[in-house]
């Protein structure tokens, strides 16, 4: 198995402005209230944040580009297109590599697909989250289940590759009515589907109503039930659950960007509240970008983008390689393990693979299928 080459960067740029903000969501985002002043900014920030960026890590491979958010596809194609040129002027790639951009299914958005394609996205990750109209105004979303549909038909003419993203284990849905919504998604040809099921974080509008009793999630007898169904439609599909919340129809349709980030590759985060990974003087070092818009464009002009830059040392820059890596179909090398003083024949690992929680193949720990479903708790034995 080829591991993220130290060579290669990848570049993930978080455009923060959203129509409007989801009652599950608690990333780094705003309402996009026609603040064109501010986003013509924020684009001339992003990219001097990358040219200083460029110059500490210094020569390398564009790896792979991802627009994440919040909602990049309200970002200005003529933004999105001199985002990709600066990275391959400062970074030249070996080829073609894959570009993601995040795009909600409006039909307003949707009018600007052809567009995005031709700034150089060749890939789109599909918000849908549910076919469903009902669950679609529960979880707060701006288009409609027909509005997605045609949205998948317009992407589909205008990108090679389509994810589609999903939110499941919501309150009241069944197991039926979860196995119609991801056969739908299957339907229309998807390469990629994540599923993810519906988590409750305490900061947004669904904790809140969590906090006063307004919001009854399913218990964990159904939630169980519902991902051993994502499991069983998926892989009658001929998906494969190459990481705990990607299933890919093939090896080709897997993410490479998301495949360089678990391996442990280095990866420039741009934007308000980013997160990146770089090698630093031969060290590993996490950044964070500042998360208000105004604190990063400033901190960029004054040469301070970041909020914090920590230094790993490497026993916590391996502990953080094998989180990552258990989450993935293939695992990590047996000796990244030794270096975390864990061994194969006693301890916990041992204990781990014992219970058939992981399993060594080929000088490689990865988790099972019944390690899988809980892979929080086997992480917590493993490494506490």
């Amino acid at each position: 198995m080829t591991e993220a080459l130290s060579g290669s960067v990848a570049l993930y740029v978080h455009w923060p402005y959203c129509a409007r903000i989801c009652p599950y969501c608690d990333f780094n985002v705003v309402r996009d209230r026609g603040r064109v002043e501010e986003q013509a900014g924020l684009v001339q920030a992003i990219l001097a944040d990358m040219e200083a960026q460029g110059r500490l890590v210094g020569p390398r491979r564009l790896a792979s580009i991802f627009f994440g958010g919040g909602t990049p596809s309200l970002m200005p194609p003529e933004a999105v297109a001199a985002v990709i040129a600066r990275a391959r002027s400062l970074f030249p790639p070996d080829g073609e590599i894959e570009i993601t951009l995040e795009a909600n299914p409006t039909d307003a958005e949707a009018g600007r697909y052809a567009e995005l394609a031709a700034a150089g996205i060749n890939r789109l990750s599909m918000g849908v989250q549910s076919f469903d109209d009902a669950a679609l105004s529960f979880l707060g979303r701006d288009h409609s289940a027909a509005e997605a549909r045609r949205a998948v038909e317009t992407a589909a003419r205008a990108f090679p590759r389509l994810s589609i993203d999903l939110i499941y284990a919501r309150p009241g849905q069944s197991v039926a009515d979860w196995t119609a919504e991801l056969t739908t998604a299957l339907d229309l040809g998807f390469e990629h589907v994540s599923p993810y099921q519906l988590t409750i974080e305490p900061t947004t509008a669904f904790g809140r109503a969590f906090a006063r009793g307004a919001l009854t999630p399913p218990d964990e007898d159904l939630a169980a039930s519902l991902y051993e169904a994502t499991q069983a439609v998926l892989e009658g599909a001929g998906f494969e659950a190459y990481e705990v919340s990607n299933h890919a129809r093939d090896l080709a349709a897997r993410s490479s960007h998301n495949l360089h980030v678990w391996r442990g590759g280095d990866y420039l985060g741009l934007g308000p509240g980013a997160h990146g990974r770089l090698t630093l003087d031969g060290a590993r070092t996490a950044t964070v970008a500042h998360r208000r818009i105004a604190d990063y464009v400033a901190g960029v002009a004054a040469g301070t983008p970041w909020a914090e830059r920590e230094t790993l040392g490497a026993l916590c820059a391996a502990e953080e390689r094998v989180l990552l890596g258990l989450r993935t179909v293939e695992g990590v090398p047996l000796a990244l393990l030794h270096t975390l003083d864990l061994s194969e024949t006693t301890g916990p690992l041992a204990d781990l693979i014992a219970d058939g929680f992981l399993k060594l193949e080929d000088g490689r720990v990865a988790a099972t299928a019944t390690g899988r479903p809980v892979l929080d708790a086997v992480l917590r034995a493993l490494l506490t």
